[in-house]
């Protein structure tokens, strides 16, 4: 019986020892290196004072080393918290800062960045993975390079005792405060995750899996922990790569990925800019997506290219993992605007709920609530989200089953298959009717024109019907689009004219080269809308509003 998740690595080193666990750019990590170094890394963190419980961040750019930080932490008994490499220095002090770490798992490509953390922070306990700085930053801090590490004993983990229940990790997410918020799980729901997604996904020894996700992005624990467990290969894409596409299509080729996780937008970009006529692909046999909306012109597009690959739509927060699929038909007939997030995992229950917690009647639009064994346990050092993020329902006297208030919209269909309606925080009030941004966006690109669409709300300008009222919003829409497009504002604005009503259209339409983006892909909304702030002299004194 399994009770913590560096085990599951374990049991593959033991059946297949010299098969590659992670292969990234020229280098490779069979199963017995994975473990031999994943145990001198535990061994060197337990000799620097980490303790059971305590939390060790990594930072560090994507790379073998990733692999082996992860393992060799929960070997530690310690819980392994991934840092964007990317942040500023501002939004790591806070997580270090309020997660408690003492310890952290780099690179000496890192270097710089760590002495500005160093300096910020007052200073760690460790550094493992690079030599002291020659003018460091903060002197109470030890540093170990990797070739330290490897003087460690790596013949047995530090005996350490564990349950399932122990903190596995923790995930930093944006909130909406803009205060990061830690999704803490334990060995118990990351185990459940990897074993309930092998086995829905049919992952096993033959797999090579393509890691597109950032370790600090909840998809990537698809990669790094189910793989491990049935025994397949992860190919750990360089970022290099992510951001071209006719070179990623290459290295999917070239890597023979069998099972592939993203984003849409990953998957969009390989077929506008991939080349993908060019590629032998063949080796695909399931393409999963998830973490936001999937176009369908896009998606059946994509089909008939790879017409020998299953397609499935994932749905799931952070806080859950993973809770639903949607095995996609190879028509794609009656979905014109959304795509089912499908069939809620077996040993899952879901409930859909009005705003007073009703359970509404089938068809009906409300929250979705999850009780899985997926859950996490709550939000690190945050009391006030735990006690508004989970929803009790009696049993009996004193005794509640705790559900997951996820946020998002959602509905039954006749056919049973779970729908997906948007934000409940991405709805706002126009003049009294609630409107669904996500549903503009979705209008606005179904156009054959338009790649990316982009509603936020705004506040409204002098001249405006509301504009004497106070706190009332409106809605501005940004377009990306495709090459050689001549569509005009106007032309947008008449499209979705006809298929919105009059209270839903946006005030104002901008078309930009490209959107900003968060570090897992996905549409940076709120930025945009402060660049339109900023842009947008009638908005200047109203700065305060926030994107929806």
């Amino acid at each position: 019986m399994q009770y913590h998740l560096s085990q599951s690595a374990d049991f593959s080193a033991d059946k297949h020892p010299e098969s590659a666990a992670f292969r990234c750019q020229s280098e490779s990590l069979d199963y017995a290196g994975l473990r031999h170094g994943a145990n001198q890394l535990a061994n060197a963190l337990v000799d620097q004072g980490v303790k059971r419980g305590d939390r060790v961040g990594i930072y560090c750019n994507k790379s073998l080393e990733s692999a082996l930080a992860i393992y060799g932490i929960l070997k530690a008994g310690a819980a392994y918290v991934p840092i964007d490499p990317h942040s500023p220095v501002h939004r790591i002090e806070q997580i270090l800062t309020r997660c408690g770490i003492r310890h952290l798992v780099s690179h000496t490509a890192k270097a710089q960045d760590v002495n500005a953390i160093l300096q910020s922070t007052g200073g760690l306990d460790a550094v493992i993975g690079m030599s002291e700085p020659e003018a460091p930053a903060v002197h109470r801090c030890r540093f170990m390079n990797w070739n330290e590490v490897r003087d460690s004993d790596g013949e047995r983990a530090p005996n350490v005792r564990l349950t399932e229940q122990d903190l596995a990790y923790v995930i930093f997410t944006s909130g909406s405060t803009g205060i990061p918020k830690g999704i803490m799980h334990s060995h118990h729901s990351g185990l459940s995750y990897a074993r309930l997604s092998a086995d829905t996904y049919d992952l096993g020894h033959g797999d090579i899996l393509g890691n597109h996700s950032p370790l600090h992005f909840d998809m990537s624990t698809l990669d790094y922990l189910t793989g491990p467990m049935v025994g397949s290969t992860t190919v750990i894409i360089p970022e290099a790569h992510t951001k071209l596409p006719a070179s990623l299509s290459a290295l999917v080729e070239q890597e023979r990925m069998t099972v592939w996780y993203s984003v849409p937008f990953a998957l969009i970009q390989l077929l506008l800019r991939g080349v993908l006529e060019k590629r032998d692909l063949t080796s695909l046999r399931w393409v999963l997506f998830g973490g936001e909306p999937f176009p369908p012109k896009y998606l059946r597009e994509l089909m008939n290219i790879w017409p020998h690959a299953k397609f499935s739509n994932i749905y799931g927060p952070a806080e859950v993992n993973q809770c639903s699929y949607y095995h996609v038909p190879e028509s794609l007939t009656g979905y014109e605007e959304s795509i089912p997030i499908g069939t809620i995992w077996k040993n899952t229950e879901a409930l859909i709920v009005d705003e007073s917690g009703r359970q509404v009647s089938p068809e009906m639009t409300g929250e979705l609530l999850i009780k899985s064994p997926t859950m996490m346990r709550g939000y690190w050092g945050r009391p006030d989200l735990n006690a508004a993020c989970f929803f009790k329902r009696p049993i009996c006297t004193d005794v509640h089953d705790r559900f997951y208030r996820t946020g998002d919209l959602a509905s039954v269909n006749g056919k049973g298959e779970y729908l997906y309606h948007g934000r409940k925080d991405r709805q706002v009030k126009i003049r009294g009717n609630r409107v669904e941004l996500d549903e503009i966006e979705s209008v606005f690109i179904a156009h054959e024109s338009v790649e990316e669409a982009a509603a936020y709300s705004m506040p409204v300008v002098d001249g405006s019907p509301a504009a004497s009222i106070e706190g009332a919003v409106g809605i501005e829409v940004a377009l990306v689009l495709k090459g050689g497009s001549g569509i005009s504002k106007q032309e947008a604005m008449n499209y979705a004219g006809d298929r919105l009503p009059r209270y839903a259209l946006p005030e104002r339409i901008r078309i930009l080269g490209s959107f900003p983006r968060t570090t897992s892909d996905k549409i940076d909304r709120r930025e945009l809308q402060k660049r339109a702030l900023d842009e947008h002299p009638a908005y200047q004194k109203s700065s305060e509003h926030h994107a929806t």
